[in-house]
C-alpha cells in the first residue's frame, strides 16, 4: 500500500537528511524501501552486522538511498550523521527511521540544525486509504482492528489481537528500556491496561498514582514515555478565551484504535482524534505551520471533544457522537471561541442536516476529506 507520504519525503531527501519517525510496524521501514526499492542500502542499528558496517561508514556510495534504521539508539547518533552529511552531502541519499520520538534520546550530541527535514508517520486513516475503501468500510476497518497496516489490511479479528498482544509486549519490555531506567514495568503495564479504559475521559495524575501506589509525578512521567514511543498521545484543554475553563486535566488517545477497550463511543472519538492529530502534523511537517489538538470543557462541566489550533487561532471545534446529536455545548463554545467551524461528526448518520448553523456530518465521509 502506497502511503500519502512518499512523494514529499522523496523530493526532500534530494536537499537534505530526512527524519522518520512514528510507531512501531506503522510502515517507516516499508515506506523507506518503497522510495528506491532496487537501488537503496539498509542498515538496522538493531543487528550487530549494520552497526559495524555504519561505524565503519561501509555502504556503496553508488546506491541512490541510505537508510539507518533506529539509529537514534546509537550514542551521539546525531554528531555521526552530521558528520556524514557535512562531508559527503546527500549523494547518496540519508534517510533516518525510528520507533520512538528522536529528541527523547539524550544519546543525540550536536545540533542538526539546517540539516534535516522530519516527518511523522501515522497508522493508516480513512483519507488515506480512500482509494482503496470506501469512506464507511475504511471507518468500520479502523475501528474494528485500528489503523496499523499489518491487522488494517488483515481484516481478520483474530490476527489483529494476536499482532496487537506482541506489539504492545515488544514495546514495553524492550523499546522502553532504550530510553529509561525502568524498574516497575509491571506497574507501566498496568497503567496502559488503566488508559485503555479511560479514552474520552479526563485523567487524573492523582487518582492514577492512588491506584498505581506511585507519586503523581511518576505516574505522569510514565505517561510522557509511553508518548514518546508513540503508544499514546495526550490533548490537553484549551483554556483562552474560555470563561471558567478547566486549566490541567489531560485526556490520553492510543495511535491504535483497536487498542481502546471495547467502548463504541471512546473507539470512534479515539479514531477521530487519531485522524485530526495526522492531519496537524501533516500540516507542521510538510508546511512548517504550528498547530495543536485540544478538547474545551468549563467548570458547568460543558464539554466539546476536539479544538484543532493552527497557528495560534481556533480552526475546527469537532464534537463525535455515535448517534443522537446534541449540538448545546457546540453553540456555547463557538460563541466564546469567535470565527471557529463547529462541526458534529455522527457515525451513524441517514442524512447531513444543519441545526442552527452547526453542519451535523457523517463522520466516514468528512474524515476522507482531511489532508494525508
Amino acid at each position: 500500500m502506497k502511503r500519502s507520504l512518499e512523494a514529499l519525503i522523496k523530493k526532500d531527501l534530494d536537499k537534505k537528511i530526512v527524519l522518520l519517525s512514528g510507531p512501531r510496524q506503522v510502515g517507516k521501514t516499508t515506506l523507506a524501501k518503497a522510495l528506491y526499492p532496487k537501488t537503496a542500502e539498509y542498515f538496522n542499528i538493531d543487528s550487530e552486522e549494520h552497526r559495524l558496517l555504519i561505524k565503519k561508514t561501509a555502504w556503496r556510495r553508488d546506491c541512490e538511498l541510505v537508510i539507518f534504521d533506529e539509529l537514534h539508539k546509537l550514542k551521539k547518533w546525531k554528531n555521526w550523521i552530521k558528520g556524514i552529511y557535512d562531508t559527503e552531502g546527500v549523494r547518496p541519499r540519508l534517510l533516518v527511521t525510528g520507533s520512538a520520538r528522536m529528541d527523547a534520546y539524550r544519546k543525540g550530541g550536536d545540533s542538526l540544525a539546517g540539516r534535516f527535514f522530519s516527518y511523522r508517520l501515522h497508522p493508516c486513516s480513512v483519507a488515506e486509504v480512500k482509494d482503496k475503501y470506501q469512506a464507511d468500510e475504511a471507518l468500520e476497518r479502523i475501528l474494528r482492528f485500528g489503523g496499523f497496516p499489518e491487522p488494517f489490511l488483515r481484516g481478520n479479528e483474530a490476527a489483529a489481537k494476536r499482532w496487537r498482544r506482541s506489539h504492545a509486549d515488544r514495546i514495553l519490555r524492550e523499546d522502553l528500556r532504550d530510553i529509561a531506567s525502568i524498574r516497575d514495568l509491571k506497574g507501566i503495564e498496568t497503567l496502559v491496561e488503566m488508559l485503555r479504559r479511560s479514552v474520552s475521559s479526563t485523567v487524573s495524575y492523582e487518582s492514577l498514582s492512588r491506584d498505581l501506589q506511585t507519586s503523581p509525578h511518576t505516574a505522569k512521567n510514565w505517561i510522557h514515555m509511553l508518548e514518546n514511543l508513540y503508544i499514546l498521545f495526550v490533548v490537553t484543554p484549551y483554556s483562552h478565551n474560555i470563561a471558567r475553563s478547566l486549566l490541567k486535566a489531560p485526556k490520553v488517545y492510543f495511535y491504535d484504535t483497536g487498542f481502546v477497550k471495547d467502548d463504541p463511543g471512546a473507539r470512534f472519538e479515539n479514531a477521530v482524534a487519531c485522524a485530526l492529530l495526522k492531519r496537524l502534523h501533516f500540516l507542521e511537517d510538510t508546511e512548517g505551520e504550528k498547530c495543536s489538538l485540544h478538547y474545551v470543557r468549563d467548570k458547568e462541566k460543558r464539554e466539546v471533544d476536539f479544538l484543532t489550533i493552527r497557528e495560534g487561532k481556533p480552526e475546527f471545534l469537532i464534537e463525535t457522537k455515535v448517534a443522537n446529536p446534541d449540538i448545546a455545548h457546540l453553540k456555547h463554545f463557538s460563541r466564546s471561541l469567535g470565527r471557529v467551524k463547529p462541526i458534529l461528526l455522527a457515525r451513524e448518520l441517514k442524512r447531513e442536516i444543519q441545526l442552527e448553523g452547526v453542519p451535523i456530518k457523517k463522520a466516514s465521509h468528512w474524515l476522507q476529506g482531511l489532508e494525508a
